[in-house]
C-alpha cells in the first residue's frame, strides 16, 4: 500500500505558477521540486484537463494558472490528480458466513465517508492564493532569522 505525492507535487506546481508573472516551463517547475520534467508536464495534463492550467508551446511558453489563485482550491486540485478515494475498502468479498465479515464492509464504508466529507470540507477552504501567501509569510520569517 503507497500514498501518492501527486497531490502535494500539483499543489506546488500551481503555488510556483501563482507566484509567477509569466508562464513556467516544466524544466523550471521540476527544478523547484527536485523532480523530472516528465512527471511535471504529466500532472500539467492532468491540471489543464480540470481547468486549473493554461499551457503555452514556444520560447515564450510554459504553463500558467487557467483562473485565479484564489478560485482554485485544495479540492479541486486532489480530484484533478488523485484517482482513488481517501480510504479503500477490501478488494475482495469478506466472508459473508462470518457476522465481521458480513457487515464490516457497509461499517467500513459509513466510517470512510465521514472521513472522506471530512477532508473533503477541509480542502475545500484553503485556495492556492492562502498557499501562496502561507509560503512568502514562512519566507519572510526565514529572512529575518
Amino acid at each position: 500500500m503507497t500514498t501518492s505525492s501527486r497531490f502535494a507535487v500539483a499543489v506546488h506546481i500551481l503555488t510556483l505558477l501563482a507566484s509567477a508573472d509569466a508562464p513556467l516551463p516544466s524544466s523550471l517547475i521540476a527544478g523547484s521540486v527536485g523532480t523530472n520534467p516528465a512527471l511535471i508536464r504529466r500532472l500539467i495534463g492532468q491540471l489543464a484537463e480540470a481547468g486549473l492550467v493554461s499551457t503555452a508551446m514556444g520560447s515564450t511558453g510554459g504553463a500558467s494558472l487557467a483562473r485565479a489563485a484564489a478560485s482554485i482550491t485544495l479540492l479541486d486540485v486532489f480530484r484533478a490528480v488523485e484517482s482513488t478515494a481517501l480510504i479503500a475498502l477490501h478488494h475482495s468479498a469478506p466472508n459473508p458466513a462470518c457476522m465481521v465479515g458480513r457487515e464490516i464492509t457497509g461499517a467500513l464504508k459509513h466510517a470512510a465517508d465521514r472521513a472522506q466529507a471530512a477532508m473533503d470540507g477541509a480542502l475545500a477552504e484553503i485556495t492556492i492564493a492562502g498557499m501562496l501567501a502561507d509560503v512568502e509569510r514562512a519566507a519572510g520569517e526565514r529572512r529575518k532569522r
